[in-house]
């Protein structure tokens, strides 16, 4: 099959672009001036009332708009507004809503009196704040909104990316082609920082021998401010502009440049905020200038002191997390274009040499030739260091050993662990929520923090609610697969990702799996193909069916991870495969919501023990799919043999000897375990041992993987703050 080439294009790349607001312009009618009110918090974003109000004022535009309410409001016609705004039943709806948000809101903390300061490069709020590409940013996210929920005195800094992360679409040969959108030319819900004389707030930053200028967007998370850093201005070149361009795009110098505007501009935001948190937390090595800032801040207020004094202080109030189980993961720079981007008299103020500069990013102090690592950065210039599973910290710990001479055994190596969790009020469907509303009261979510009485309260829940529930959430997926796969032209080749004719596409009494992940070697999209007559015998079982859904981004310029998805989507042999198979293209927040939701079976299989964590897996456990995994990441922590099934064993072997071993137990474990599990029915017609096992998941997983949980751990264990 001829191979595609890649194709990256982005609107206006340097068209003078510049947004001071993201006012709608648009007036209301005075009964629903509460949309637009709701739609400048991102509360209503895990408050499926509110999100429904939305979308019942025009469903086929809400799509279209992505899920923007803003964009909605803007572009929704007037007679439908009007018919909104003279229906009882919706106004009372909307007056719930806004009433429900004022009442969760009126404890919010301000800004300025924040504690805790959390440091990411990017944020998976929703999908219409396309500031994201993957767990990190979905990591990011949920940790503001159970912050948020649990009341936490926190602020959180990054950048507003112009075109954001690109967006995936697959050709008729099967392969992947990217593209941009220019977020300035869409609505989003920020507001302008503004000072107390009502000038706009922003910092500089000393770039390529200039001052650059970021100015402060905020996105308000429920009772959380998200302060946004964003260099599009017009007093700025065009490649400063761009310094906030791309997500991860651009060349290394960029990568420097913008985690310089992230650590550097960041804390000079908060000082113009009038913020001086108790704790600063590094959410991955991006962020880890901060902590050179803090030294500088420190050595300019005692002259008379040393690096190592500031160094000292700085350790005091700064904690890191690392998600990035293997050393090439994480970012390192050229010594030489370091020094470049940073200036002489900006080192010289922390009292270092270019020599002692470059040591502080180096894990082996003795090779001067070392690039310099943002997380050797963050680990020598932090007072805590935390993977986010039990088995990462483990892996964390061997793999900077090295920085602890100390250490003489990796237990003694000072890198703990606080598990990743998800957020449930986002991820569970509002289908179960309804459910547990009704069957266990409003106040539901507050048991799912407690794992005794979350398991009691769900023994009132019949197996046919819980059913039922399921399977209109799977019979929504398949409505959706069939329309995201439909197109007018599918080319000359059948491919999994497009199809002219969807109406017998997928059948939502068939046993479905889903896998849906970044592209990446180590994540092994390709094991399940391994043995394919095997899988095919899977698809085209009369009896006992199975089908599989998939989605997933390869990075740009991975070109292995592309032939693997071509290779995906060119299977077509004499089988059911193409009505049985399917790709959905551009996988973000909206795709993962109907998939964790949806399957019946979440499958992953990375190879051991690359995966750090995992969130994606946390999410489906919660709507009561079952999870068959690799014993990796919260997999080790999550599985006890009642609540999902385990693929492979924990012991570590040569690549191919692990992959051929795991293809083995994938094959067996699908063939003699979740097959007939599922397709198992008592006389009533139910799927007992499957529904117990459902059942099991969300009793076990959701309080052990909530972000609430998560965030707990940090108050308690990492921030220490009373």
């Amino acid at each position: 099959m001829t191979e595609a080439p890649t194709t990256i294009t982005a609107q206006a790349q340097t068209s003078p672009v510049f947004r001071s607001d993201f006012d709608l312009h648009r007036e209301l009618p005075a009964t629903l001036a509460g949309l637009e009110k709701i739609s400048r918090n991102y509360y209503w974003a895990w408050n499926y009332r509110a999100t429904s109000l939305f979308r019942d004022l025009d469903p086929q535009l809400w799509d279209e708009c992505e899920q923007d309410p803003r964009l909605l409001l803007k572009k929704v016609r007037n007679f439908r507004l009007r018919q909104a705004a003279a229906d009882p039943i919706y106004l009372e709806r909307l007056r719930a809503a806004e009433d429900e948000a004022d009442r969760y809101l009126a404890s919010s903390v301000p800004a300025a009196t924040a504690r805790i300061a959390y440091f990411c490069a990017e944020y998976g709020v929703h999908n219409s704040l396309p500031n994201y590409s993957g767990g990190l940013g979905i990591l990011a996210g949920d940790h503001l909104k159970s912050a948020s929920d649990l009341g936490l005195p926190l602020v959180a800094i990054g950048l507003l990316y112009r075109f954001g992360y690109f967006r995936q679409s697959i050709n008729h040969e099967g392969w992947q082609l990217e593209t941009y959108n220019d977020v300035f030319e869409s609505e989003l819900a920020l507001t302008p920082v503004l000072s107390a004389t009502g000038e706009r707030v922003a910092v500089s930053v000393h770039i390529r021998g200039r001052e650059v200028v970021a100015q402060a967007w905020l996105a308000k998370i429920g009772r959380i401010s998200l302060y946004l850093l964003d260099t599009n201005l017009p007093q700025n070149g065009d490649v400063d502009r761009l310094i906030t361009g791309h997500l991860y795009g651009g060349d290394t110098e960029t990568r420097i440049v913008q985690e310089k505007v992230l650590g550097i501009g960041g804390v000079r935001l908060l000082r113009k905020l009038g913020v001086a948190p108790d704790v600063y937390h590094l959410n991955e090595g991006h962020a880890a200038f901060s902590t050179l800032e803090l030294a500088h801040e420190y050595l300019a207020a005692h002259p008379d002191g040393s690096f190592a004094d500031a160094a000292a202080e700085v350790a005091r109030s700064c904690v890191f997390t690392t998600h990035t189980p293997v050393s090439a993961g994480n970012d390192a720079f050229d010594p030489a274009l370091l020094i470049e981007c940073f200036s002489k008299e900006y080192i010289a103020s922390l009292k270092l040499t270019d020599k002692e500069f470059l040591a502080l990013g180096r894990a082996d102090l003795t090779d001067d030739g070392e690039f310099f690592g943002m997380t050797p950065l963050a680990i020598r210039m932090c007072r805590s260091s935390n993977g986010v599973s039990r088995k990462h910290g483990e892996v964390s710990r061997g793999l900077w050993q090295k920085m602890f001479p100390a250490a003489m055994n990796l237990t003694d190596v000072p890198i703990t662990s606080v598990t990743n969790g998800v957020h449930p009020l986002t991820w569970i469907a509002s289908i179960y929520q309804d459910l547990y509303e009704r069957r266990l009261g409003n106040e539901w979510i507050g048991a799912t923090r407690d794992a005794g009485a979350w398991s009691k309260a769900l023994d009132a829940i019949p197996d046919a609610d819980i059913w039922d529930a399921h399977h209109t959430l799977k019979e929504l997926l398949v409505a959706f697969i069939r329309n995201r796969t439909r197109v007018t032209d599918a080319g000359s080749h059948e491919t999994i990702n497009e199809h002219t004719d969807t109406l017998n596409l997928f059948d939502p009494a068939y046993l479905t799996i889903g896998f849906a992940r970044r592209v990446a070697a180590y994540k092994r999209w390709d094991l399940l193909f391994s043995d394919l007559d095997r899988l095919l015998r899977l698809v085209d079982d009369p009896e006992r069916p199975v089908q599989f859904v998939f989605a997933g981004k390869a990075h740009p310029q991975d070109r292995t991870a592309k032939s693997i998805l071509q290779k995906l989507m060119s299977i077509n042999h004499d089988s059911n495969w193409q009505r049985r198979a399917v790709f959905i293209e551009d996988y973000d927040q909206e795709v993962a919501r109907y998939l964790v939701r949806g399957v019946d079976v979440w499958l992953n299989v990375p190879r051991r023990p690359m995966e750090a964590s995992g969130t994606s897996g946390m999410k489906a456990a919660m709507n009561g799919v079952l999870n068959a995994s690799i014993l990796d990441g919260w997999w080790i922590e999550g599985f006890d043999d009642t609540n999902g099934f385990a693929i492979g064993g924990d012991s570590l072997m040569l690549d191919e000897e692990m992959d051929a071993a795991d293809a083995a137990s994938l094959y067996e474990t699908i063939e003699d375990r979740i097959v007939p599990a599922y397709y198992s029915v008592d006389a009533e017609g139910l799927r007992r041992d499957w529904i117990r096992m459902m059942r099991s998941s969300i009793a076990t997983l959701t309080p052990a993987f909530s972000s609430d949980r998560m965030v707990r751990d940090y108050l308690t264990e990492i921030y220490q703050i009373t």
